[in-house]
């Protein structure tokens, strides 16, 4: 549920019209819903208090301090991918007992730093990553917690792009081949072999692949326990889905009940690495109209947000629900292609959508779009960033402004050979 609904045919977030901060910020903006992030992250949480775990948040799905400071004070912890990710998360008041640092490709200054810091543990994906953070970690005289991510080979029935969990993608090691990468990485002195993670896929609206997997990996860390090496975490990634338009994924509490009975006797703590879900319907992205025009007969709406600001339709042909921020009673209705001014083909939000008829000058809001959108958005064709906007009841605030065209160009020099 979120809190993004119509008052008279005038569009809300909480207790604010949503016209009122596009006339105050300038459009396009990303909007988000404190109360909306608080209870999405609540109600995951506590579907889990039956067992000890630990809500590590999916930096990856959005990464705004303003947000991000919301979980770390409701006792969240993070699920980081990069050095900047951790940055941001020790910025935002994370504590480092409970940051996890996943990804197949980091760097030896990455590994310093998140082991400088003391993190949780890190998700290794190779053999010659545990080789790299055992030799890293012993220059700086440590020993690093670390987890193998496996691949159970599990299909999550979900968009390929955004499926992990399977054996020809890049991600982890094939379960059936991890006993002999656990027993080399114990055998390490500088790694503390403290857990398993995975996660396969995003996106996911049925309970099975989830069961499934932890079912397969829980009879493995069962092995690894009878070889004597002192698994305490048991990771299983993200992944829940979210409706974006005719979706119909599980509450988390849902999930809870499936796994929950599944896992009860495996004594470790269970991670959990949310992002869409507790993101994803807290924020949408708002527009104004350009132009409108007809080409043949195929009807354009060009709007002021483009591919570069929520890149999913584009790269995954994904479906953004798109509404008017105003209702106009006796409007009708038309079907176009909702456009942004970037020059490529690809540079859309919706196509033939059928919408309320759009004018020069109107507003619309994107809906769904809190969960990689900012974070995926770019610079491409020289375009600003746009500012992201939090609400809380009756007042709003600025999370992170609008671009300037000096930001454009910070760093960048003229050459002068």
């Amino acid at each position: 549920m979120h809190l993004f609904q119509y008052r008279r045919d005038q569009l809300f977030c909480e207790d604010i019209p949503v016209k009122k901060i596009a006339e105050e910020v300038g459009t396009p903006f990303y909007l988000y819903s404190f109360n909306t992030l608080s209870n999405h992250f609540k109600a995951f949480d506590d579907a889990f208090s039956p067992i000890p775990h630990i809500t590590c948040f999916s930096l990856k799905s959005n990464s705004n301090l303003g947000i991000l400071s919301i979980f770390a004070g409701l006792g969240g912890g993070a699920d980081i991918m990069s050095g900047g990710e951790l940055y941001r998360a020790l910025k935002a008041g994370f504590s480092p007992k409970k940051i996890t640092y996943a990804g197949p490709g980091k760097t030896t200054e990455e590994i310093e730093y998140a082991l400088k810091n003391d993190i949780l543990m890190f998700n290794l994906e190779s053999s010659q990553e545990a080789e790299c953070i055992n030799k890293v970690a012993g220059k700086l005289g440590k020993k690093a917690r670390i987890a193998f991510r496996v691949n159970p080979d599990v299909d999550p029935r979900t968009h390929p792009y955004i499926s992990t969990g399977l054996k020809e993608n890049k991600f982890g090691i094939n379960i059936k081949k991890a006993m002999e990468e656990f027993k080399r990485a114990n055998a390490m002195k500088n790694l503390d072999v403290a857990g398993v993670h995975e996660h396969i896929g995003s996106q996911i609206t049925k309970i099975k692949p989830f069961t499934d997997t932890v079912k397969r990996v829980k009879e493995f860390i069962k092995e690894l326990k009878e070889e004597g090496i002192n698994i305490r975490y048991f990771d299983m990634g993200g992944g829940l889905g979210i409706t974006y338009k005719d979706e119909k994924p599980p509450h988390p509490r849902e999930l809870a009940k499936a796994v929950i009975p599944i896992l009860n006797d495996l004594d470790c703590t269970f991670i959990f690495e949310p992002g869409r879900v507790i993101v994803g319907n807290a924020g949408i992205l708002v527009s104004k109209v350009l132009y409108t025009k007809k080409s043949g007969d195929k009807n354009f709406v060009i709007v002021d947000a483009a591919m570069n600001d929520l890149i999913r339709p584009s790269l995954y042909g994904s479906y953004q629900e798109i509404i008017p921020v105003l209702k106009k009673r006796g409007a009708g209705s038309m079907v176009v292609d909702v456009v942004g001014p970037i020059c490529e083909s690809g540079d859309f939000l919706a196509k033939k959508r059928k919408v309320q008829v759009l004018r020069q000058g109107d507003l619309i809001a994107v809906m769904s779009a809190g969960a990689y959108g900012f974070t995926m958005s770019s610079n491409y064709n020289s375009r600003l960033r746009v500012p992201e906007v939090i609400v809380r009841g009756e007042k709003f605030c600025i999370a992170r402004k609008r671009e300037t065209y000096k930001d454009l160009v910070r760093g960048e020099r003229r050459l002068e050979l």
